[in-house]
């Protein structure tokens, strides 16, 4: 056989080649790529939400002391705050858990009664002008509040990654790669307590 002949390839094997680019490309085209690619948008998001509720609890030991100082007598409002972040920072989290119906409805809550005992905890201002004046009480709920609108951002942008990702998994031809390729991959929830209701309130004089 000569050496011209050896260096064509097989027709067979030109065939399995020319076969395995169409699938390639028909496959890319198909959206193949979209349910991982949206689950790792979804969990990137779900990392920020994290990251802005571990901001505001990391922010609200100081704050307990400031107004310790100022307003002794509100221990039952000091309480309720240290317990509820208590509470909060109890419960294990992490990337399952937004697949994990009980698990993110327990997370949800306790950051719902922090917010509630938060906002409880500033609105003690009003009645001690010498708190509402402190340097370092103002610095801190201005922080907070900065906190509280970068978790509404985090929130709304998980939200939307969510929806984009569960919305995959029940439309064609999603629905066909998740009951192929990706069985593992299972819908995401979501908020269901709205911004309002988890905002901590601004109190302003």
């Amino acid at each position: 056989m000569s050496r011209a002949a050896l260096a064509v390839p097989p027709l067979r094997f030109r065939y399995d080649l020319v076969l395995l680019a169409i699938m390639a490309f028909v496959l890319s085209g198909c959206g193949i790529n979209d349910i991982p690619t949206a689950r790792e948008h979804a969990k990137a998001a779900w990392s920020e939400v994290l990251n802005q509720y571990q901001r505001r609890s990391d922010l609200i030991p100081n704050l307990v002391e400031t107004v310790k100082g100022f307003a002794k007598q509100e221990s039952t409002v000091l309480q309720e705050v240290i317990q509820a972040r208590a509470n909060a920072t109890a419960i294990h989290v992490d990337a399952n858990t937004v697949q994990d119906p009980a698990k993110f409805r327990q997370f949800q809550q306790a950051q719902s009664q922090l917010s509630g005992a938060l906002g409880r905890l500033l609105a003690i201002q009003e009645a001690y002008p010498e708190l509402r004046s402190n340097q370092n009480f103002l610095a801190l709920q201005s922080q907070i509040e900065g906190t509280e609108n970068r978790i509404a951002v985090a929130r709304r942008s998980y939200i939307e990654r969510v929806r984009l990702y569960n919305t995959l998994l029940s439309t064609f031809p999603g629905m066909i790669w998740a009951a192929t390729l990706f069985r593992g991959d299972k819908p995401m929830e979501t908020f269901t307590i709205s911004e309002e209701q988890m905002r901590v309130p601004q109190v302003r004089f």
